[in-house]
């Protein structure tokens, strides 16, 4: 553990507790490892119910502008904080302290589909947070493709950060998701037999995440229908229909929707059955009650960036999985063999992959799990954080080039454009000037 008496600071923007979604899930493993080595402290919103047991220090903070965020900014070696809410902290901005920014989550493309009104603002925001940044991580290289891009439009790419490294890692890399080391246990009974219309027998197709606007439940409804007229022992369950993070209670899912074509089809209670949101620690048991894993996207922005955590959990407990083609972590299914890729909004071609995937003994997947997982702990993907909390530095090109950080082609308009106010400003001093002058002489 560093002995210097600063901290890790890592500032998560949702809820981490009993009830999480991927970014609080995320920030509480990232401090769970770090604090391995390092004094951390996590920083949550208010909103939060903490866990027990964690090594680090939780912060709760009420508002942006908390105090106590203040001082434990003050005594950070190192702030880890999400590229979305950076200028909410705008002592951040200011502070000398290295700056991790986290982009794993494609913010852009997801608020394309929750709030086109705020694109505008967001897009911003996220402009000041690619200036702003030391080292940025994201979850995956083609992510890292477009977040190099990002950083070369706003002149980051430079001479100076090149010559600090060429590969630009010491820039920008790749921290994924994780999966836990130990593998996962139940503390009890969730599903089967617990719910309504369960029992011990049932043949459980889980859908692991929420129902987002970028992804495709509907799919998974008319798949479950077809797998009905084959097998009864069949039950589609969609464990978290409303986001723990009550701030974002009003973003729009496919809930309503799904809800209304499963009770159209008859099969409500059935076959497929809605639940709230599975508390974190009943997790491990919903995983493994489960007998296939299900993710459906469509063909869109988000999926091209996207990187599924809850596929990282399917494989986490060893389970088969159903995925649309076109993401990174489809790719990641396909190429070690845990699983069968469809193509988009192929409702057929999902319930037969369903009704293969059931035939085959769960024996048949073992090896190639235990091939995958020992890559994708959280241990090992945090290590270029790791690493980078171990030897903190401001970023070359931030400290070379101070104010004239940049792209340069725009900084060179807002250059132009001060000077033609400038001249302009001048020239109106000058005719007022005159115009005095000429008053008084004609007092006179």
């Amino acid at each position: 553990m560093a002995s210097d008496g600063q901290s890790v600071l890592i500032v998560s923007h949702d809820v981490v507790g009993e009830q999480m979604a991927g970014p609080g899930i995320r920030y509480y493993h990232l401090a769970q490892v770090l604090a391995q080595e390092f004094r951390v402290v996590l920083a949550v919103p208010d909103e939060c119910t903490l866990m027990s047991a964690q090594r680090f220090t939780v912060l709760v903070y009420r508002s942006a502008r908390d105090p106590a965020l203040e001082e434990a900014l003050q005594h950070a070696r190192v702030v880890v904080v999400p590229a979305v809410w950076l200028t909410n902290v705008s002592s951040l901005l200011r502070s000398s302290v290295p700056l991790v920014i986290d982009g794993y989550d494609p913010f852009l493309a997801e608020t394309l589909f929750l709030d086109k009104s705020q694109v505008g603002h967001l897009q911003g925001v996220l402009a000041q947070a690619y200036l702003a940044g030391d080292f940025f991580i994201c979850a995956s290289e083609r992510q890292r493709d477009w977040w190099l891009g990002l950083l070369e439009s706003h002149g980051r790419v430079n001479s100076h950060t090149f010559e600090d490294d060429a590969s630009m890692r010491r820039l920008i890399d790749v921290v994924p998701f994780g999966i836990p080391e130990e593998r996962p246990r139940a503390r009890r009974q969730v599903f089967k037999g617990n719910w309504p219309g369960t029992s011990s027998q049932d043949k459980v197709i889980l859908w692991g995440g929420g129902l987002w606007p970028w992804l495709d439940p509907l799919t998974a409804v008319r798949a479950a229908a077809r797998v009905w007229t084959v097998r009864q022992d069949v039950r589609l369950v969609f464990p978290g229909t409303r986001h723990p993070n009550p701030v974002m209670a009003g973003i729009p899912t496919w809930t309503a929707a799904a809800e209304e074509l499963a009770e159209k089809l008859g099969l409500v209670g059935q076959v497929i059955f809605f639940g709230d949101w599975v508390p974190y620690a009943d997790w491990p048991g919903v995983l493994l009650e489960s007998d296939i894993g299900l993710s459906l996207h469509y063909d869109t922005l988000e999926t091209r960036l996207a990187f599924r955590t809850r596929i990282l959990d399917y494989i986490w407990a060893g389970l088969p999985m159903v995925v649309t083609c076109g993401d990174e972590m489809g790719r990641l299914v396909e190429r070690h063999q845990l699983g069968v890729a469809v193509d988009y909004e192929d409702s057929e071609g999902v319930a037969e992959a369903i009704l293969r995937l059931l035939d085959m003994p769960k024996e048949t997947f073992q090896e190639r799990f235990e091939r995958v997982r020992g890559a994708l702990t959280w241990e090992k993907a945090a290590l270029p954080l790791i690493e980078f909390c171990r030897h903190p530095r401001r970023a070359p090109d931030k400290v070379a080039m101070g104010r004239d950080l940049g792209n340069p082609f725009y900084l060179g308009e807002i250059a132009r454009l001060q000077a033609l106010v400038e001249g302009y400003e001048r020239g109106r001093f000058i005719r007022l000037m005159r115009q005095i002058r000429r008053l008084r002489e004609h007092l006179r």
